[in-house]
């Protein structure tokens, strides 16, 4: 199994008995986990945006915290996936805070966004959600290999212009509002969703192969990370339309 989600990474199922796992992970188990973490970023998204209606200017502390808390939180969880019952849910805290605030900068800014950027991407995960369940997509391994690698292409693209940032060089159109920006913002929205796919697929197999309860939680970790990410991005999009 593979997932261009780099928590849901190949061998994060492997190496497990039956006869010793005790309780199994379930598709519905981890529905249930998905709907608790989106509650509990929901808590502190409220928390964020309203801290920076009240000052604006005292949000920068939220922001900072919940990315590199994230980005911690995160990165431990992918690496000791068993603790995720414990890090799964503060990762959904902190990344409530970075979106809370990101999310009303952009709201102040062009007014209604936010609430169209949660609109679509409710509607791109339960339509790709109907769309794999009917299986009119196909997840063989070339469609899993392409996406992680578009994926990794993208990731690789946005570290090369944070570190550009310092040193003046930002590739060109990826942040503005030209055509051809709308078109690279487009084209990532696209990865973005259809790495939902390949965690609907990773976790139906993690299923079926009867992994330890605990991944259920890691499981919806995985897909709020990738929830997240498109969440930003559909953001970005539609704040260059809007720009226009």
């Amino acid at each position: 199994m593979r997932s261009g989600n780099p928590s849901l990474k190949a061998d994060s199922f492997d190496n497990f008995n039956d006869t010793n796992i005790g309780r199994k992970m379930t598709i519905q188990g981890t529905v249930n986990k998905t709907f608790i973490l989106l509650l509990l970023l929901l808590v502190t998204f409220v928390y964020s945006w309203n801290q920076f209606v009240n000052s604006p200017n005292s949000v920068l502390p939220l922001i900072l915290v919940g990315a590199i808390g994230g980005l911690i939180v995160g990165l431990v969880t992918i690496f000791i996936p068993k603790i995720s019952p414990f890090t799964a849910p503060v990762y959904a805290l902190l990344e409530g805070l970075f979106l809370g605030a990101v999310s009303a900068q952009y709201e102040a800014q062009y007014g209604g966004i936010v609430f169209q950027a949660v609109l679509i991407t409710i509607g791109v995960l339960f339509s790709l959600l109907l769309v794999y369940k009917s299986g009119l997509i196909k997840v063989t391994q070339n469609f899993r290999l392409g996406i992680a690698a578009a994926t990794g292409a993208i990731f690789l693209v946005y570290l090369i212009s944070f570190i550009g940032g310092f040193f003046g060089f930002q590739i060109p159109h990826l942040h503005e509002a030209t055509p051809l920006g709308i078109a690279i913002s487009v084209v990532i929205v696209i990865i973005a969703a259809l790495n939902l796919v390949l965690d609907f697929d990773f976790i139906e197999n993690a299923a079926d192969k009867g992994v330890p309860k605990y991944f259920e939680w890691y499981g919806a970790f995985g897909l709020l990370v990738t929830l997240v990410w498109l969440y930003l991005e559909i953001l970005r999009l539609l704040s260059k339309i809007r720009s226009r």
